[in-house]
């Protein structure tokens, strides 16, 4: 039986239940190595303002370890954060045939890369370049990630956006492997109609009329997820019938709060964060989720996978890294220029343009799209990434720089 070994910042929601699927179905023995805990203790998530501790099971059903982490400042929002000195000699000790990194840009995982020579090395990332950036500073990035990238037999890509920026930074066709960004589908879709009868409840909990349409935001209320466009497209669209439902906190709460409260509007209502055991709910309480970020940080949006498995169709901005492929338009739903507010008001009156099928025959098509994008998909990638390295192991490129 193979032996992988999967190197990632900390446990994820999104990956957990991947990394239970590839135990269970793959015929791999896996072990992952984590090199930070936050997620299953308590701790502070600066961009939701307050400490976060995930309320679904991720340590269970999969081999995996902690590796002591000596950063006096533990995260993954700067290159320290992730200071693990007895990583190689933990993975070592496992005795993989081959090593899977879902991160490369911390000081633990520069010197894995430097250092590691015992097996092959594979790579799942979700960066995209739908931001152009131009300059000597780009062009410098653009060689040192091409260089970097060539320490890695493969390439995991989760959608187009993230195979154009491999392309993009030299990495060939031979060592690219479809393997999409997936959630947990079973979970979210076996709770379709218990998440339908909760959500009528919650929002007639919220004081949201009955016969209101929901319009949805559900994430960090920060800057590069852009709440304020939505309210003010909101605002313009002046949708008869229709609610507007923030749920989340973040940095620009109060702001958001504030200009809802000015404008006298009498059907804008917030929730705050809602823990994984309750995103089904909330998606199923929209009646269409809009996520209008704009920059690059949004590599992937999973929130988008999460909606269309509760058949809610999405509004997204075409800096999303899924939009291409995800969001069909006119067929799962719409996409706009990212920082055109009135390209997003048109998106919300032709979304409530009077046709009362529209929205859920979107969310019927998105639903049946997005089994496409599933475990078994991103499984199937790395297997084909893992059976391409049936070849004699060679030296690759190594950076002449130290790292502290």
């Amino acid at each position: 039986m193979l032996r992988l070994a999967i190197i990632t910042s900390h446990p994820i929601q999104y990956y957990a239940p991947w990394f239970q699927h590839l135990s269970a179905t793959a015929g791999l023995n896996l072990r992952v190595f984590y090199l930070w805990d936050f997620g299953i203790t308590q701790q502070a998530d600066r961009q939701f303002n307050q400490a976060i501790q995930w309320d679904i099971p991720l340590l269970e059903g999969y081999d995996h370890e902690f590796v002591p982490n000596t950063s006096k400042r533990p995260g993954t929002s700067h290159f320290w954060g992730l200071q693990n000195p007895t990583l190689i000699a933990r993975v070592r000790a496992f005795q993989p045939d081959a090593v899977l990194t879902m991160n490369y840009n911390y000081a633990s995982l520069y010197r894995f890369l430097w250092t590691w020579r015992d097996t092959p090395l594979l790579f799942r990332g979700d960066s995209h370049r739908l931001v152009p950036e131009t300059g000597l500073k780009a062009a410098l990035k653009r060689g040192w990630i091409t260089q970097l990238y060539k320490n890695f037999d493969a390439c995991l890509y989760v959608g187009q956006a993230n195979r154009e920026y491999f392309r993009y930074h030299g990495v060939g066709d031979d060592r690219l492997f479809f393997s999409p960004h997936a959630i947990d589908n079973s979970r979210f879709m076996a709770q379709t109609a218990a998440a339908d009868r909760e959500a009528a409840v919650w929002k007639r909990d919220l004081g949201i009329p009955a016969d209101h349409r929901v319009v949805l935001f559900a994430g960090k209320l920060i800057p590069k997820k852009r709440p304020l466009d939505l309210l003010e497209a909101f605002l313009r669209a002046d949708l008869p019938q229709v609610s507007l439902l923030f749920v989340g906190s973040g940095s620009l709460e109060e702001a958001v709060r504030e200009q809802a409260q000015a404008s006298g509007h009498g059907y804008i209502y917030f929730a705050p964060f809602q823990n994984q055991s309750q995103m089904p709910r909330t998606y199923a309480a929209g009646d269409v989720l809009v996520l209008p970020s704009y920059g690059s940080g949004e590599t992937w949006g999973l929130a988008v996978n999460e909606a269309l498995c509760l058949g809610t169709p999405v509004i997204v901005s075409d800096r999303v890294g899924c939009a291409a492929d995800l969001v069909k338009p006119g067929e799962t739903g719409l996409v706009f220029a990212a920082g055109d507010v009135d390209a997003l008001t048109n998106c919300l009156k032709q979304a409530f343009d009077g046709q009362a099928q529209l929205l859920p025959n979107w969310g019927k098509a998105g639903q049946q799209h997005i089994q496409r994008y599933s475990y078994n998909e991103a499984t199937q990638g790395l297997w084909g990434a893992l059976s391409a390295q049936n070849k004699v192991w060679k030296p690759r490129f190594q950076p002449q720089i130290s790292v502290g």
